[in-house]
């Protein structure tokens, strides 16, 4: 059962920052695109962010300019740095690892912005 980690998560309020990190075993890390979703309370999983194994990025729309997605190799590491926080970012924030067909899911993070 591959286990991705995540932590950060927590309470802010509007305009505040946020740093969520996920772990991910080595072996799967090393050979796959990561990524953050979230899912807001009624509504359907959204992908907020990406980064290749080289390091290329791209953003939703909704989150360009105010987050930041990174990953540190030596740690098997995927962060997802959130500025500028709105209450509309308030979602459960889920990782994900893909490696050819497969997708792997970390538990969730709960992430509220409060006006």
């Amino acid at each position: 059962q591959v286990q991705l980690v995540e932590s950060g998560g927590g309470l802010v309020q509007a305009g505040g920052s946020l740093r969520l990190s996920c772990a991910a075993p080595g072996s799967l890390f090393s050979r796959s695109a990561m990524a953050w979703y979230r899912q807001a309370p009624g509504k359907q999983r959204e992908l907020v962010a990406t980064i290749t194994i080289g390091g290329n990025t791209n953003y939703a729309d909704s989150v360009k300019g105010r987050f930041t997605i990174s990953r540190d190799n030596a740690k098997n590491t995927v962060y997802l740095q959130m500025n500028s926080l709105k209450p509309e970012d308030t979602a459960v924030y889920y990782c994900n690892a893909k490696i050819f067909a497969a997708n792997y899911w970390g538990q969730g993070t709960q992430v509220t912005v409060s006006s």
